[in-house]
């Protein structure tokens, strides 16, 4: 199955009712796709009571790809807020487990920072979170291109197969080291994650500034670049399973209106999402 949604929930107006909470924007999201990206536990390791509202919220064939905390993938800056490394991958854990109870866990997705590399060292650390993280699946993003050098390449997609690291395969501008290129392999026979984070080249690389996120992922996808995705997808589905396409794009508002086209664009019709909300007329 192709699962096509978009990451987080709160900032995609164009789903939602005039005058709509927050609290109730899960409900309304599960009326329009079948999946969604947990950011916010990326920034906070979440109560296990939201996580268990979020399960609450969404249709049982409903499925979350949940972003693992920042101090696990190394963007925290200064020391982690637990006393050791085995505390946090315990405290994340306990954290989602009402997704993994549920069986609407697609994965956890570790994103790793620009600067972390290819070496011994970091190869190591991987091996260590897919221990912590016992039998989640999780998916691999890197945002460091020497993992895919030509000397590099082979090897690093065959580790992740080996490590059981679901791919998560990268659109995105290719601007230098900071940037990975399309991979199109998969990993893993059950699960690939794609993720569409824009072309916008002459953000991608100037992080400064405080609207810096808001300008990177400032990209609307066109209609060749769509069919494109949908070629590669289709090439995709004779390797895996289900495919997990997650559109990033939104800083102007983007990512929704592009993952509707791109349902419409693979001719998917989505079954038992939750119940649209009925307006005045």
């Amino acid at each position: 199955m192709i699962y096509i949604g978009v990451t987080g929930w709160g900032d995609h107006d164009s789903l939602y009712s005039q005058g709509i909470t927050a609290r109730d924007k899960l409900k309304e999201y599960a009326a329009h796709f079948p999946t969604v990206e947990v950011d916010t536990s990326f920034y906070a390791i979440q109560p296990e009571k939201n996580s268990a509202k979020w399960v609450h919220d969404t249709p049982d064939n409903f499925r979350f790809v949940v972003k693992a905390y920042q101090g696990m993938t190394g963007h925290q800056r200064g020391e982690i807020p637990f006393a050791t490394k085995d505390e946090m991958f315990e405290a994340f854990l306990l954290s989602i487990k009402a997704f993994t109870e549920s069986g609407k866990l697609a994965m956890v997705l570790f994103q790793f920072p620009p600067w972390f590399d290819c070496t011994k060292e970091n190869v190591a650390y991987l091996r260590y979170c897919r221990e912590k993280m016992q039998e989640v699946p999780v998916a691999l993003e890197f945002r460091n291109q020497t993992w895919f050098y030509p000397q590099y390449k082979a090897s690093t997609l065959r580790f992740m197969e080996e490590e059981r690291w679901i791919h998560s395969i990268c659109d995105e501008p290719q601007v230098g080291l900071g940037s990975v290129p399309t991979i199109l392999h998969s990993t893993n026979k059950e699960k690939t994650l794609v993720r569409m984070h824009g072309r916008n080249v002459a953000a991608w690389m100037k992080p400064n500034g405080n609207n810096w996120r808001e300008v990177r992922y400032l990209y609307r996808y066109n209609k060749e670049e769509l069919l494109e995705w949908k070629k590669w997808i289709l090439q995709l589905q004779k390797e895996t399973k289900d495919i997990y396409v997650l559109f990033n794009n939104n800083s102007g508002g983007d990512a929704a209106d592009n993952a509707k086209q791109f349902i419409e664009m693979l001719g998917i019709e989505y079954t038992g999402l939750a119940p649209k909300q009925l307006g005045l007329f």
